[in-house]
Formats: C-alpha cells, structure tokens, sequence
C-alpha cells in the first residue's frame, strides 16, 4: 500500500474512533473529507448527511458533500448544497467556481458564466477562473484561442468532428471554445456537454 494510502487510512481510523467516542462531535466533517479523499464517496456523503441533520449551518461539511457529489457526477445534488452556503455566505469564492462547474456540467454555460464572473469580481487574481471565464464565453478574439478565430468567425467549424480533432492535436482551449459554441446553439447537446468536460480536464492536466 503506497505511503500516502497508509497516512489517509490511519487518519481515517483516528477520526473514526473520535467520532464513535462522541457521536455529537464536528469531527464528521473531517472524517467524511478524509474518505472522500480515499475513494470513499458513498462513505463521505452518507457521514456528511447524517452531520448535517444535527448541524445543518456547519458549511464545511456542506462543502464536502458539494465536492463529493460533483465527484460521483451528480452536479445538481451538488449545486443545491452550494446554494444553501452562498445564501449564508455570499461572497465564499470557492462557492462560487464550484457553482460554475456545477452549472456547466449541466449544461447551463450562461449560468456558469455568471459563477465565474461572481469568482473573479471576488478574488480579481483569479486567473484560472478568468480563464475559464474567456472559454465558456467562446470568446476567440486573442489570447490562447486566437489561432482558430478566423476558423470559427462562422459556423462552419463549429462542429464535434472539428472540436475532437483539435483535442486529439492538445489544443484543449481550442476545443473547448468549439463544445461551448456548440453548447450555445444547443443546449441539450450531450455530446458537445461531454466533449467540452474533456476537453477542459486535458487543459487541467496540461496546466498541472
């Protein structure tokens, strides 16, 4: 078992017998990251829940189960409980992208657009955010996208085959621009939604 497996494994066990010790105590939340940092999401959510019902304004928990639920891919799940914390705590900038991720995934770009403006009016050094930002807005005016702005001042390109082909030639910003315009002319376009999400973890992976 890797070095790092055996720390969260140990950890785990710790906040385990804490909490069994004291059923009442906060120490949940801490217990439900740590499994949802070990793979165990229907572990992290069911802890998280059975938390929240006793200490529904704890936001930390509410954010780990958020986190978890985007996780396991259930982004309106998760958008619900970051709406619960941003009606308390409006200006939690973490809130916000996570709201933006939650609204992209389901398809929603005007409303994830809106999250990340929200982000970067917060924390104006966000470049990530800022980004993501220029890309959900298909905006292919300069930056990293200028190479296929002529390509895409019409519709012609606007299309899966040309979009998949700049993602296998890693131009993920490309191609991410493409499923977004897609997105904006079809909003029920399963396959632009799925393709703009790998698209965006290719550039996450090229930036990491």
């Amino acid at each position: 078992m890797p070095v790092d497996d055996v720390v969260v494994t140990a950890a785990i066990r710790r906040q385990e017998e804490r909490l069994a010790r004291d059923p009442s105590s906060l120490a949940f939340a801490q217990l439900a990251d740590l499994y949802r940092k070990a793979g165990r999401s229907a572990d992290a959510i069911a802890t998280c829940r059975a938390g929240l019902q006793r200490y529904p304004h704890y936001t930390t928990a509410r954010l780990i189960l958020a986190k978890t639920l985007l996780a396991e891919n259930d982004p309106a799940a998760a958008l619900a409980e970051i709406e619960t914390i941003l009606q308390v705590s409006p200006k939690d900038v973490q809130c916000h992208r996570l709201a933006a991720e939650a609204h992209r995934r389901l398809g929603r770009l005007d409303a994830a657009v809106r999250s990340l403006e929200a982000a970067v009016a917060l924390d104006p050094g966000d470049r990530e955010s800022r980004a993501l930002l220029s890309l959900l807005r298909a905006d292919t005016g300069g930056g990293e996208t200028a190479g296929v702005a002529r390509l895409l001042a019409d519709d012609t390109f606007v299309t899966v085959a040309f979009g998949t082909v700049c993602l296998e030639q890693g131009l993920a910003d490309e191609a991410a621009v493409v499923f977004t315009r897609m997105l904006r002319q079809d909003p029920g376009n399963t396959e632009a939604r799925e393709r703009l999400e790998m698209a965006l973890r290719a550039r996450s992976r090229r930036k990491g």
